[in-house]
């Protein structure tokens, strides 16, 4: 039996930093155990990978960690959001079970049959789902604790044309869009972000995905924990689906980085 993977990582910033960079999509890593309970075949699965995998999003946050003048900190999911997809609500407050895209998926970026009707998610959710979230828990804290305040920047991409699964997927598909929470993203936050990714073809907000990342500690909660979600329209840095990214991925990295330098003190 193989050893399972690591499920996520945080890696270290700057004590004097309160940025996050979050990275819960970018991986295509399905343990053995998991890939058991996924009816697609081996050519069917790569596919689904190429669709629905934010790729090259971790290289993306990491040459931006590398080009900050104090470095964030970043917490990359090491596994695949087929595992479990730890940005959903477990619970039926997730709009996106109408999809069949709940915490644990059922059906495809096709919605196409992923795993067999009836299939009981609450093993993925126990191995997978709580100790990632309960980890993301424990960082924001840590940030709280050393400086006061936290701010998530979550790193996604989206395809440049709407895909079946989507439920919003009829509005603007700008080069970067910002997801954003009326509880906690401040507008000093997204005017920053705004001018970041102004560069490369303008923003556009909360289309064709809307919202943020927090913890539900704190979700709703305490304003001192800042979100915003950035996503990157594939087509900006990478060949789609699933293809290289190559220079093109420097361009991204360094408005992210530009981001991360204005929230700085």
């Amino acid at each position: 039996m193989n050893p399972v993977p690591e499920s996520f990582r945080l890696l270290p910033g700057a004590a004097a930093s309160p940025v996050i960079l979050h990275v819960p999509h970018s991986s295509r890593v399905i343990p053995e155990a998991v890939r058991g309970g996924i009816v697609l075949g081996d050519r069917e699965l790569e596919q689904e990978l190429d669709h629905i995998t934010d790729s090259h999003t971790a290289d993306i946050a990491e040459a931006a960690a590398a080009g900050c003048a104090l470095t964030p900190w970043r917490f990359v999911n090491g596994l695949s959001r087929l595992v479990i997809d730890p940005e959903r609500f477990p619970d039926e407050r997730e709009e996106m079970l109408a999809a069949g895209m709940g915490a644990v998926y059922t059906r495809t970026t096709h919605r196409e049959r992923l795993r067999a009707d009836g299939f009981d998610a609450r093993p993925l959710i126990e191995r997978y789902f709580h100790p990632y979230a309960d980890a993301m828990t424990r960082a924001v804290e840590d940030r709280l604790e050393a400086v006061g305040r936290a701010v998530i920047i979550d790193v996604h991409s989206y395809p440049t044309e709407p895909l079946p699964y989507e439920l919003h997927g009829a509005g603007p598909r700008p080069p970067t869009c910002l997801g954003t929470d009326p509880f906690h993203t401040a507008p000093d936050l997204l005017a920053a972000a705004e001018k970041a990714f102004a560069g490369f073809g303008g923003t556009g907000l909360d289309s064709p995905f809307a919202g943020t990342y927090v913890p539900l500690e704190h979700y709703g909660r305490d304003r001192r924990v800042a979100a915003l979600m950035v996503e990157i329209r594939r087509d900006v840095y990478m060949s789609e689906p699933g293809g290289p990214a190559g220079p093109r991925l420097l361009a991204p990295a360094a408005a992210l980085a530009e981001l991360v330098d204005r929230l700085h003190p």
